[in-house]
């Protein structure tokens, strides 16, 4: 039996590529803290989690040993699930954070991930942590004499608060195109100032190149299948080797990694890829990769349950292009 706990947006995605996989005498559970029939509905057993962290763990830990369940998969908030590994282990469940140890989730910082890449000769993109506007001003002009500056936060997902700064562009473009991440170097340093308690922020130089997002597989450090997305504007296409996957892979290698993680590159201007982060969790495109022919949520749930993993056949030279569905939302969940 696995249990997938309540995850990202494709938590729905991971379940239906373990179902497709597992032979139909497995058991698949899933559970959110919301009212979400259309993501656990894919599952054969769905619960509704608890809110309260505390309150949460002993559940997921008294339900898994009611009811057999060997694999747990940790969408979010794991770090509350990896402070009791030894509990889980007890139980003899395989409990499954991208991490492997609480001091894993150093990685959360950017700022700690940029230097650990730095130390350990993993190309990353450069970045000079800022607390305070006097600080983003020196960091802007010292990079900005080189050429474009991008800024984010130290700590986030799904590339919440990144900005490109320009100069000469109109205060009001930002508000006007947000989705273009565009904004008046000026305007963005002065308003910085005001905040009363500033999250720190990375100052980097802006890579105009191609993004590619790595999903991988990954067992106790050693990374067993991965499907590369490369970022073309609204099209995507897949690639399993090559040098930014090369990075990717010697990345989870390296941090001692565990279960399935998106590890995110951007190339510069003669194509070189650099480390943009590496999320201790899957991915929100990788609903996608199965169209390379790589059922990852399937290797990784049938090999966490100690059965043959479903067959891969790369697909070469697939490209897709993102639409929106609609799936049906029923509220009557499996239990």
């Amino acid at each position: 039996m696995i249990w997938f706990l309540q995850g990202q947006s494709s938590q729905r995605d991971v379940i239906e590529g373990a179902r497709k996989a597992l032979p139909a005498s497995i058991r698949v559970y899933a559970s959110h803290t919301q009212d979400r029939p259309e993501i656990t509905g894919m599952a054969d057993i769905a619960w509704r989690e608890p809110s309260a962290p505390e309150e949460r763990v002993e559940w997921v830990l008294a339900q898994a040993k009611a009811h057999g369940i060997k694999v747990i998969l940790a969408g979010r908030k794991t770090a509350i699930y990896e402070d009791r590994r030894a509990d889980f282990e007890a139980a003899g469940i395989d409990l499954v954070t991208g991490v492997r140890s609480p001091a894993g989730y150093r990685l959360d910082d950017k700022t700690v991930f940029t230097a650990e890449c730095q130390a350990a000769g993993l190309r990353v993109v450069p970045a000079l942590t800022v607390i305070n506007q006097e600080q983003m001003a020196d960091a802007y002009k010292a990079l900005a004499a080189v050429g474009p500056v991008c800024v984010k936060p130290a700590r986030g997902i799904y590339g919440a608060g990144f900005w490109r700064l320009e100069e000469g562009l109109e205060s009001f473009y930002a508000l006007a195109y947000p989705d273009d991440r565009q904004i008046n170097a000026r305007t963005f340093i002065d308003l910085y100032g005001t905040s009363q308690e500033p999250q720190p922020q990375l100052v980097m130089p802006y890579m105009p190149a191609a993004e590619v997002s790595v999903d991988i597989v990954v067992e106790r450090g050693e990374p067993i299948a991965w499907v590369g997305r490369r970022k073309h504007d609204l099209i995507q296409s897949f690639e399993r080797d090559g040098p930014a996957v090369e990075l990717a892979l010697a990345t989870v290698r390296h941090f001692d990694l565990d279960g399935i993680i998106s590890v995110q590159t951007k190339d510069d201007t003669s194509g070189v890829p650099h480390l943009l982060e590496v999320n201790l969790r899957y991915s929100g495109g990788i609903a996608y990769t199965p169209l390379a022919g790589v059922n990852l949520p399937g290797i990784f749930a049938c090999r966490r349950l100690g059965l043959p993993e479903p067959a891969s056949n790369w697909v070469e030279g697939m490209q897709i292009k993102i639409i929106s569905t609609a799936v049906p939302s029923i509220t009557n969940a499996k239990e």
